[in-house]
């Protein structure tokens, strides 16, 4: 029996329309090398997607060396969180201290009050033996080990150890080697034995793990690499089965490559970069003496864009201001470019640094172009809106899936979509963005094996990347002023 009720009562009953879930397009995905003997633990952070927010968790999280062409999660997180001002990142490093090392030859170094300098770079700490004279010393009982800005070791003996007083110490053991990586290294794969993910691979783990869908994904300066590229423009597809995502390539600057700015075109089709989900940049360019790949600090200023922008992927990072010294080759050789042979690079499908006023990213179109001129594959704002709103839609809706297939699902899904995209063509991010429930897309066939299907019109603007003004002199005007 129903409880006896007798006065007035509410309740509450879920809400018909979903609250959006957004796909992080701006979330970058960095695979490369990193100091990583630095750490306490180097091999938790070997193949591994790591979250960073600010440029304190990152170091901690794989270590910090200013030499970018040895270390690249180091130069992406100095364009990003010392350049540029965007974040968070997620760092895959593929340098294994187990696997990418080199033989630290015996030697003599002299201790001076307590400390010992031993100037090799990439020392790893658990595989050193330091003795003084005959008597080998224990880590952590006898001395510790600490590293200097340029990566150097600091050999710290500890007060009341067997190293005390010690005047020299000889040292051998093991140095990370950062040239042993290879591009098959970054491209990664699947142990079969094992599977376990290692390189690109590493980006499944991503969402499962951080609840994060990848955004943009880069490996800066291995990206010259055909077979990297390759790599890149495949696993922007299909993420985790359903998701998609934007790679960022640096086209060639070596000796097969562009030194100039008539050789990009050559140097992007034998990268084989013609990706829609593509964007490619050239050259390097750097801060000071500080040189930067392209990839990295086009990948900053995108993300930083968008957060700018109520975190929406609509606007082009084109043309956004980059506080940068020079466009440069990797060994910092200036390349000047003016706007027209800035514009014969974006012909190409490729995108640039140009000084106007102050360095500016410059170049809308993706590797796409000119082969493809699609609006949608295109413009690489168009492409990666798309994306993230096709990413949004599995997001919010993943919740639905095996509900009822009724006609309260299928207009509380269309009412949520169309109510967003309302919110999209009032703030002028889209001309139109509506959803419908097509009957003709919809057979009993389907219908009966629980497919529904929606159709979605989606009209992101293009970027106003050419405006004319026409000039025109009236002599009528002339004659009129004077009589």
């Amino acid at each position: 029996m129903g409880t006896y009720k007798h006065g007035v009562y509410t309740s509450e009953q879920a809400t018909s329309m979903s609250a959006p879930i957004t796909g992080t397009a701006g979330l970058q995905v960095i695979v490369g090398t990193a100091p990583v003997n630095m750490l306490d633990n180097p091999a938790e952070a070997v193949n591994v997607p790591l979250l960073v927010n600010n440029y304190k968790e990152a170091v901690a999280a794989v270590g910090y060396d200013k030499d970018f062409a040895k270390f690249t999660l180091c130069e992406a997180i100095s364009a990003n969180f010392s350049v540029v001002g965007s974040g968070p990142l997620v760092l895959i490093n593929v340098l294994d201290p187990a696997k990418h090392t080199a033989d630290i030859s015996s030697t003599t170094v002299p201790v001076n009050a307590g400390v010992a300098v031993l100037d090799v770079v990439g020392v790893i700490p658990g595989e050193l033996t330091v003795k003084k004279e005959s008597t080998t010393l224990e880590k952590d009982k006898d001395y510790t080990v600490a590293f200097n800005d340029d990566g150097t070791a600091n050999i710290v003996l500890i007060s009341g150890g067997a190293g005390e007083q010690a005047a020299t110490l000889t040292v051998t053991g093991k140095k990370i080697d950062p040239s042993k990586v290879t591009a098959a290294d970054i491209v990664g794969g699947v142990d079969v034995s094992t599977g376990k993910e290692t390189g690109l691979e590493v980006v499944r783990q991503i969402y499962p793990k951080l609840s994060m869908t990848p955004g943009i994904l880069i490996a800066p300066r291995f990206s010259e690499d055909a077979t990297v590229a390759a790599a890149l423009q495949a696993k922007t597809r299909e993420i985790n089965g359903v998701f998609g995502a934007v790679c960022i390539v640096d086209i060639n600057t070596g000796e097969n490559g562009a030194t100039k700015y008539t050789d990009v075109k050559t140097a992007k089709e034998k990268q084989a970069v013609s990706s829609p989900s593509a964007y490619a940049v050239w050259p390097y360019a750097k801060v000071g003496k500080v040189v930067y790949s392209g990839s990295a600090l086009a990948a900053a200023l995108t993300a930083y864009t968008d957060a700018v922008n109520d975190d929406t992927p609509n606007v082009s990072p084109s043309n956004k201001a980059l506080a940068v010294s020079a466009a440069c080759l990797p060994d910092g050789t200036e390349v000047v470019l003016d706007q027209e042979q800035a514009n014969t690079i974006n012909s190409f499908g490729v995108a640039t640094f140009l000084n106007m006023n102050g360095f500016r990213l410059w170049g809308n179109n993706t590797a796409a172009y000119p082969g493809n001129s699609d609006p949608k594959d295109r413009w690489f704002s168009v492409r990666r809106f798309l994306t993230w709103a096709a990413n949004s839609f599995i997001l919010t809706y993943f919740q639905r899936v095996d509900s009822p297939a009724n006609k309260r699902l299928i207009e509380a899904i269309v009412d949520s979509e169309n109510v967003r995209g309302n919110g999209f063509v009032a703030r002028g991010v889209c001309a139109r963005y509506e959803i419908v429930f097509n009957e003709d897309e919809n057979p009993t066939t389907d219908l009966l094996n629980g497919k529904l299907t929606f159709h979605q019109y989606i009209t992101p603007y293009t970027p106003a990347e050419n405006i004319e003004d026409i000039i025109e002199f009236d002599p009528n005007a002339l004659s009129a002023a004077l009589n």
